[in-house]
């Protein structure tokens, strides 16, 4: 499973990138409005510090625009990935952006009928936000299932599923175990991957019995 941060904040993504860990990055606008800065250097300077696919997404509703931006989001770094909303419109930029060799990342996706238009437009990733479904008292996970049910029937289809809106470790935990391709995270969940009272204990324990011995490594 691939690891993506959900963040705008450059310094996380720079710590969390220094793990080796770190396969990619998703913004959108509201995680740029957040961050503080503009966003074309911003998304720049992301692309310089990891090398797998960075998520820009297009702030056009309406095709036109949508496409002009999209090209233009494109051209940053070959590492980009144009974000675009799932509704018809977005859904062609998708085929056209595709064609041309761009990585389009398909977002606000809540249904399997939506995934399956994505994937039949090419999208390189699909972006089912697993949170705002739980949020309306449905379960997230089961559409998860349902997507990756699906495209495994069908060879041809190349779409990465890409959980997205993902609240605590257990929806990274039920991704991977449904056989998601890709998680992206707000960085306090991908830092809380790392802790169990076992492990702070066990290796309290070591510290102690190791001062005991009186020795150093170096």
């Amino acid at each position: 499973m691939k690891f993506f941060v959900d963040t705008a904040n450059i310094d996380d993504i720079r710590d969390l990138a220094a793990t080796g860990l770190l396969d990619g990055v998703t913004t959108n606008p509201s995680l740029v409005m957040k961050s503080g800065k503009d966003f074309i250097p911003l998304i720049e300077e992301i692309c310089g510090v990891v090398n797998g696919p960075v998520s820009a997404e297009v702030a056009a509703t309406d095709y036109d625009t949508m496409i002009q931006e999209g090209k233009k989001l494109a051209k940053i770094a070959k590492n980009i990935a144009v974000k675009v909303p799932l509704t018809e419109a977005g859904l062609r930029v998708c085929k056209e952006l595709t064609d041309e060799g761009t990585m389009v990342n398909v977002t606000l996706c809540f249904s399997a009928a939506q995934a399956i238009l994505a994937a039949k437009a090419g999208a390189t990733f699909i972006s089912p936000f697993v949170g705002r479904v739980d949020d309306i008292a449905m379960d997230g996970m089961n559409l998860i299932e349902d997507i990756v049910t699906i495209y495994d029937n069908y060879p041809q289809f190349e779409t990465e599923v890409l959980v997205a809106s993902v609240r605590h470790p257990m929806h990274i935990i039920e991704s991977a175990r449904m056989g998601a391709h890709v998680v992206t995270c707000p960085p306090d969940v991908i830092r809380k991957l790392y802790k169990h009272p076992l492990t702070d204990s066990g290796l309290a324990a070591f510290v102690e019995d190791w001062k005991k011995t009186g020795q150093s490594i170096l």
